[in-house]
């Protein structure tokens, strides 16, 4: 009996921080030009268990959503989802015409350089949920990675 329930308790530990340790890599936020209302926040992620992008949020911005963008038609359309999958060690990118965080209702520029704030809401198969905090680099119109946030932002487990 101890070591069923031993064993029970090892195996709950174990799931609930293999679930927490979602990784983060090269989160970044493209700047904005003054008055531009909305922006969008790109990284990859990586769960070590099934798990599902359900909701992000921001400091900066008074709407926050998840977006894909696809082709349909022949026509480029964006529409919020509910989430995005996370299976099991595959990363997944979220990154400018797929899968992506839609910053809305903007409470001011975005500049390059900027840490911008995000939350992210992840929900494992047993619909337990975790939160990561994270702060993305803003880039240029560009696209190209600032210097000196480049290498901070390499890789983060939260």
């Amino acid at each position: 009996m101890k070591h069923t329930v031993l064993a029970t308790l090892i195996a709950t530990v174990c799931s609930t921080s293999a679930f927490a340790q979602v990784a983060v890599k090269d989160a970044w936020v493209r700047a904005t030009v003054p008055q531009q209302t909305a922006t969008g926040a790109f990284m990859q992620l990586t769960a070590p268990a099934d798990s599902k992008l359900i909701e992000a949020k921001s400091s900066i911005a008074g709407i926050v959503e998840i977006h894909e963008m696809k082709m349909e038609n022949n026509v480029m359309k964006m529409r919020a989802v509910e989430g995005v999958v996370l299976p099991a060690g595959k990363a997944v990118e979220l990154k400018p015409g797929g899968y992506h965080v839609m910053l809305m209702d903007l409470k001011g520029q975005v500049k390059a350089d900027d840490r911008v704030p995000l939350t992210l809401v992840f929900e494992g198969r047993d619909k337990k949920r975790e939160t990561v905090e994270i702060k993305a680099a803003a880039r240029s119109l560009t696209g190209a990675a600032p210097k000196a946030a480049a290498k901070d932002d390499r890789q983060h487990k939260y």
